[in-house]
């Protein structure tokens, strides 16, 4: 089945269509709730949640660009509106308080991605939605602004918060690691 008949069977609400739909896409929407969510349990309600709406509002689809593009938009909006019900705290530390942590090429082949993906799930809530916005989903900091209300130097800041925090986190990983191996 095409992606365009796929897209015009949703349109038509036959349910069958939808299925297929989900069952193409639910992993990768799940990757992206993931990254937004505190925990599982909430990844799962953004996922459902956020199907409802695709389905509700396919219509609007209007065939410019990737589907999938426009599929990720509104997952990442539905994740951002669940995610604020909570208040997004953005940390005030001072820069100058993280030690430079410099994380050479050595360090990153001996994490695996999935280790990655844990590290940054566990960077504070407000980090780690700056992070997600623009390292992995590519959004311009006055983009993100926009969509958390907050200032552009707000986002770059905790961009770069965000950038040493994860370097210290996989620094730490990579010395357990291999304090662990030697052993």
């Amino acid at each position: 089945m095409t992606e365009l008949a796929l897209i015009e069977g949703c349109i038509h609400k036959k349910q069958d269509y939808q299925k297929e739909l989900f069952n193409l896409f639910a992993g990768k929407m799940m990757s992206v709730c993931l990254r937004y969510a505190n925990d599982e349990q909430q990844a799962q309600d953004i996922l459902q949640e956020a199907f409802i709406k695709v389905f509700s509002n396919i219509q609007q689809y209007r065939f410019e660009g990737s589907f999938e593009g426009w599929l990720r938009r509104v997952f990442v909006t539905t994740a951002l509106r669940q995610v604020s019900k909570q208040k997004i705290f953005f940390s005030d530390t001072d820069i100058s308080d993280h030690t430079e942590h410099s994380v050479g090429p050595e360090v990153l082949s001996k994490i695996s991605a999935d280790e990655i993906h844990a590290l940054i799930r566990n960077l504070p809530d407000g980090y780690r939605t700056i992070f997600n916005l623009h390292v992995i989903e590519g959004y311009s900091h006055e983009e993100i602004a926009g969509m958390l209300g907050i200032q552009a130097t707000t986002s770059r800041g905790q961009l770069l918060k965000a950038r040493k925090h994860l370097q210290v986190l996989i620094t730490k990983t990579f010395n357990t690691k291999k304090n662990t191996e030697n052993v």
